[in-house]
């Protein structure tokens, strides 16, 4: 199984690296980033907590969740290719204050991410030592805060960021080499005359708040909103949709595959159980899992705050530069760490960006409904923008 597994992670990370003309395309390099957001750990974090909440219906609720992604991100296309223009002009008073209160929303929703990536790199190198501690965890994410301030303020930042295209190559092989590791031992469990079927399902009340709670986990496609200086609208729309459909495509065949672990997934404790329960698979995991993840969580929170701090500077009206940015990120960061355990912060870190969501819907909808053939999308970005709203009420931490 191990050499499977290393066969097919070294396959995925040459192509993605040397071979695959692609990779260095515009297309590629405008895709690299929300693709690194939304695979991060996502998938890990999320696979215990849906195993909890609804056991064998954690595939369809996961399904239900890109589905959400995937229509607020054709709204946000929407809103690159329509709704960009039209901000250039003085016409539209109420275009321009609905976006500009989602840009504060947004940069609000960059303090939480960047604290709730660095909470879970805490907690995925402790669980690949088999230890649970929610203070060392902590301890070890607000260490990160603080060098990422001192790299931001020191401009080393920048210089992190530069390593995101092969963190993400890395991610990227690390998941191959574990969907083919899950396969084959589907395959060997069926060959044994064992059962591969998930177990029972569960769909109670109080689980859908906590779905609603984990939209952070498919965050992420709404960078290319913000690449307008590098990309053009068309690259940018091409770029989040295949960034959506490669994570959605992920996801869920690495739900589906883990079906015969998903009894031990819903029995293990914190939000990085994945990594102590993809042992039973290949003793290798683990460790490719905890490398993979310790790279992904710590590039994306660099990312993370390369935006925020750009954006606090757009705000601000160049009052706040980025390197007192830098500072600014990592003091909100380690008060919402000392304040909030990781599922509260993953929680908060969905409401935020739910609220962003619910704004951008609103400025779709603004738009839409003063062109007489897009009636129809008006009335659909509206619907998307009380569901996200829905979602900032409603969505709370997985117990």
């Amino acid at each position: 199984m191990t050499s499977i597994i290393f066969g097919a992670t070294v396959a995925v990370s040459i192509a993605l690296l040397l071979f695959a003309p692609f990779t260095k395309s515009a297309l590629w390099r405008a895709t690299v980033t929300p693709l690194a957001s939304i695979i991060g750990s996502g998938f890990l974090v999320s696979a215990p907590l849906l195993a909890r909440e609804f056991g064998g219906y954690a595939a369809p609720a996961m399904a239900l969740l890109i589905a959400v992604a995937m229509l607020v991100g054709w709204t946000i296309r929407y809103n690159i290719r329509n709704v960009e223009p039209a901000l250039g002009s003085d016409k539209d008073k109420a275009l321009q204050s609905i976006e500009s209160l989602s840009h504060i929303v947004l940069a609000f929703a960059y303090f939480i991410s960047v604290a709730y990536y660095l909470s879970l790199l805490g907690h995925f190198i402790l669980q690949s030592m088999n230890v649970q501690n929610e203070l060392v965890a902590n301890g070890i994410a607000i260490g990160l805060e603080a060098l990422i301030g001192f790299l931001g303020w020191t401009g080393g930042a920048e210089k992190v960021s530069s390593i995101e295209r092969y963190a993400t190559a890395l991610n990227l092989s690390v998941i191959a080499g574990l969907l083919v590791a899950l396969a084959v031992y589907a395959v060997l469990l069926i060959g044994d005359g064992q059962s591969v079927r998930p177990p029972p399902g569960r769909l109670e009340a109080s689980s859908l708040p906590v779905l609603l709670g984990l939209l952070i986990v498919v965050q992420g496609f709404e960078t290319t909103r913000f690449m307008g200086g590098e990309f053009d609208f068309e690259t940018r729309q091409k770029a989040m949709r295949i960034a959506q459909i490669v994570s959605g495509i992920i996801y869920i065949a690495f739900f589906i595959l883990l079906s015969p672990l998903m009894s031990e997934l819903a029995k293990g404790s914190g939000v990085a159980a994945i990594i102590t329960v993809s042992g039973a698979v290949a003793v290798v995991l683990p460790l490719s899992l905890t490398a993979a993840a310790v790279a992904s969580q710590f590039s994306a929170s660099v990312a993370d705050s390369l935006g925020d701090a750009g954006l606090i500077e757009q705000i601000s009206g160049g009052k706040v530069d980025p390197r007192h940015g830098y500072v600014l990120i990592s003091g909100v960061g380690i008060a919402i760490l000392i304040s909030l355990d990781v599922n509260a912060v993953i929680a908060l870190a969905s409401r935020a960006f739910a609220l962003f969501y619910a704004l951008q819907c609103m400025v779709a909808w603004e738009h839409a409904r003063k062109q007489k053939e897009e009636k129809h999308k008006a009335l659909a970005f509206m619907a998307l923008s009380i569901l996200c709203a829905m979602i900032v009420i409603f969505g709370v931490p997985a117990e």
